[in-house]
């Protein structure tokens, strides 16, 4: 049967732009600016003129964060209840004007209007909802968290007031004031949000919006009155980003690009799994960062399941995004549409299917297409095309599976599809994804969080996790001055005595061939320790990498390791307390050998302790937030307490299942070489702990750039954060440096260790047969 066309009518939207004289500038302190010097909005569906708005200057941008930074203190002291009232209200607004921002953002953007009315709009007003009960409980179950300051966020143009609503809502909750800016093409819900700000009574200068292209993001990124960066958009632009907040102590959080694998088993629903399918990647034209784009189909079912997509693509309607029949709406901007037509009409592989469907005469459009028969290594398989075309292969076992859906450089989301429980259970932990739906696509809530590994970024959004990245720990740190090794003469007594590096469970020779002294206090020579090489750092990322059986033993085990390092520590603890005494001077020795051993004990206990979560998401099913590791860690320990630094370090990092490269306490390293001895006698598997030792400034670049280790810490005496954030920007690693800031190794912060050890992967799991 045919369907007839259901348009909605655009009357409303457009007496709101004619209201506002079709001409906008910023939003700043509470009230609109004169409209300036600036570019045009378009409808991408037609072509029309909607409105002209402002291009930011960096006076724009110094205007604005001035308000925020003003209006910051008393919107902290406002208090949990007082922000959430504000937040209730905004969430309220939305609600009321639901009709008019549905249709504005489906002018704007160009997505069909039922995208925009049933998805965009109810996900907004449901993240302002959410928020506004985190702020309320913000006084007491996050007591010792303080907010950053003023947020520079900078959202794109495929989901922009649900965007607005993902970065502004936490950011507020937790007491930050904000300067946004909306992406070029699509900045209107931006600006209808900001109406609604003033008619919710927010105060001035806690939400401040600036308008205009890519310069003006720089400007924010770089602004020195910015504490915290929340990005969403291209992984290309994300890099730049890191580059630019090197070393700035700017709080970083990015949404980047994916290339997500849809896996259909042979014995998934195959009419469910095809209903998915579009949703996964025809939603909004595709132009979605973790739109199911990579289709692995079970080779068994390929030809059947492919020829019922065909079938299904040929039913897709296109056309007016304002008429609720339409499926499939338009390109957001012309340059959009040129790079998807250049992307797919270079490629001369595979067989390529495209619906034969009527065309609108004008705007932005691209028919949904289907490329199959490539393989996994080709450039529309591992290229981010943004745009309604699928690119799909085979796989024959579910180990293919995993291999080939982890064959990319993104990690942001994934789709399991089979009617085995057990299948997609076993499935979903191995897939390099931050968030997994089984027998489902494109579920998001408030409640569970959302963002990736890898190249997708770093960072959560929704949910407790997101607003770790909106908090800071009450208290200020004290600078963290040099820790200078002591000075000899180079004489020493009896025999020398120069250990080795521990790589893979054994001790190696530096590949340098050389060492350096180790003084004591007094200047008595204490031995001589090897100087780590880039080589050295290749082979024990090596091995870190071959100890990945450490990740999948249980917790259980890991404790019970874990345990017996502290308890080999003891027996010695007289033999350490006598060495860090004769490094550093003093008698603190026993009680830093006594604290390291209790932080052992600490991270034992948390190894099956630190839980995951099931989150209570508006669906019969859950969402389950898993801590999985990081996986290979490098840290550079800190020098001012040479053992305790170091298992305060490792013991939570190893004990959620990473694998370690520790560079020794530079000043006073023979802590950490003699522990790989009591490493040694306590089963640590090898490649799980690696000890080198050398100046940290030469290892931290190479650590900080190694495309095989995951994340990078730095709690050296040395300030490396600049260069470790720079050298991390090359396959986006996380990064926790102390940007030159004193931390009190004698207190117990395992919480914040085991934060940074883990990243959440979320996985939602649909049930019930109807």
């Amino acid at each position: 049967m045919d369907y007839g066309p259901a348009p909605e009518t655009a009357a409303e939207a457009l007496a709101w732009l004619v209201d506002q004289g079709d001409r906008f500038g910023h939003f700043i302190d509470g009230a609109f600016t004169e409209p300036g010097d600036g570019f045009v909005s378009r409808n991408p569906a037609t072509g029309e003129t909607l409105a002209t708005l402002t291009q930011a200057t960096q006076s724009d941008v110094d205007a604005a964060v001035t308000a925020a930074r003003k209006a910051q203190p008393k919107w902290e002291k406002l208090g949990g209840h007082g922000r959430a009232r504000h937040l209730y209200a905004l969430a309220r607004l939305l609600q009321k004007h639901a009709r008019l921002f549905a249709v504005l953002e489906t002018l704007d953007n160009g997505k069909p209007i039922r995208e925009s009315r049933d998805i965009d709009v109810p996900l907004a007003q449901r993240h302002f909802y959410y928020h506004a009960g985190m702020a309320q409980l913000m006084d007491t179950e996050l007591p010792d968290h303080a907010p950053l300051g003023v947020c520079g966020q900078i959202i794109p143009w495929n989901f922009p007031l649900l965007m607005l609503a993902w970065k502004v809502a936490p950011a507020l909750a937790m007491g930050n004031t904000v300067v946004l800016k909306p992406a070029e093409y699509t900045s209107l819900t931006a600006l209808l949000f900001a109406d609604i700000c003033r008619q919710a009574g927010l105060p001035r200068g806690v939400v401040n919006i600036v308008t205009g292209d890519g310069n003006v993001g720089d400007i924010i990124v770089r602004h020195p009155g910015i504490d915290k960066i929340a990005f969403t958009g291209s992984t290309q632009v994300g890099r730049k980003i890191r580059i630019a907040t090197a070393g700035s102590g700017k709080s970083l959080t990015l949404e980047l690009g994916g290339k997500s694998p849809y896996i259909v088993f042979d014995d998934a629903d195959l009419d469910s799994a095809v209903e998915g399918l579009v949703d996964a990647i025809w939603f909004n034209q595709g132009q979605v960062c973790c739109a199911g784009s990579r289709l692995l189909v079970q080779e068994g079912i390929a030809d059947r399941f492919h020829a019922k997509l065909r079938t299904r693509m040929g039913n897709l309607r296109m056309g007016d995004p304002l008429d609720k029949c339409i499926d499939v709406g338009a390109i957001v901007d012309p340059v959009q549409l040129q790079t998807i037509t250049d992307m797919v009409d270079g490629n001369t592989d595979g067989e390529t299917f495209r619906v034969n469907a009527q065309m609108p005469a004008q705007g932005c459009f691209y028919p949904p297409t289907l490329i199959t028969g490539l393989e996994p290594s080709h450039r529309l398989m591992q290229e981010e095309i943004f745009g309604p075309v699928l690119v799909s292969t085979t796989f024959r076992t579910p180990a293919d599976a995993v291999q080939i859906a982890n064959n990319t450089r993104y990690g942001l989301a994934a789709t399991v599809w089979t009617e085995n429980v057990n299948l997609a259970l076993d499935i979903a932990p191995k897939l390099a994804a931050g968030v997994v739906w089984v027998n489902a696509t494109n579920l998001f809530d408030a409640a569970a969080g959302f963002g990736g590994i890898r190249e997708s970024g770093f960072g959560r959004e929704g949910g407790w996790e997101g607003l770790r990245a909106y908090t800071r720990p009450v208290g200020k740190s004290k600078p963290l001055p040099p820790v200078l090794p002591y000075e000899g003469d180079g004489t020493g007594e009896g025999l020398d005595r120069t250990p080795k590096l521990y790589i893979g469970g054994k001790q190696a020779r530096p590949d340098g061939g050389y060492s350096q002294p180790v003084y004591g206090k007094t200047g008595k020579l204490l031995g001589h320790v090897p100087i780590a090489s880039r080589k050295d750092i290749r082979n024990a990322v090596e091995a870190a990498r071959g100890a990945s059986g450490w990740a999948k033993s249980t917790a259980h085990m890991r404790a019970q390791i874990l345990y017996y390092i502290g308890e080999n520590l003891s027996a010695r603890a007289d033999e350490f307390a006598a060495r860090i005494d004769a490094m550093m001077g003093g008698k603190q020795g026993r009680k830093e050998v006594d604290t390291a051993i209790s932080r052992l004990f600490s991270a034992a206990a948390w190894a099956d302790k630190y839980d995951g979560a099931v989150k209570s998401v508006p669906i019969r099913g859950v969402a389950m937030a898993m801590n999985e590791p990081v996986g290979v860690i490098g840290a550079l320990c800190p020098d001012e307490s040479p053992l305790l630094g170091l298992v305060s370090v490792m013991a939570p990092a190893i004990a959620m299942g990473n694998r370690v490269v520790l560079a020794a306490s530079q000043a006073f390293p023979l802590s950490a070489t003699d522990f790989y001895q009591v490493l040694d006698t306590s089963d640590v598997p090898g490649g799980v702990v690696n000890i080198l030792t050398g100046p940290h400034a030469d290892l931290a670049p190479t650590l900080a750039s190694h495309m095989d280790i995951d994340a990078v810490w730095s709690f050296s005496s040395s300030d490396l954060s600049a260069s470790i954030e720079q050298a991390s920007a090359g396959n986006l690693k996380r990064t926790w440096a102390n940007n030159g800031m004193a931390r009190d190794w004698t207190t117990d912060n395992s919480r914040d260790f085991l934060q940074a050890a883990t990243e959440i992967k979320t996985i939602w799991v649909p049930y019930g047969e109807g």
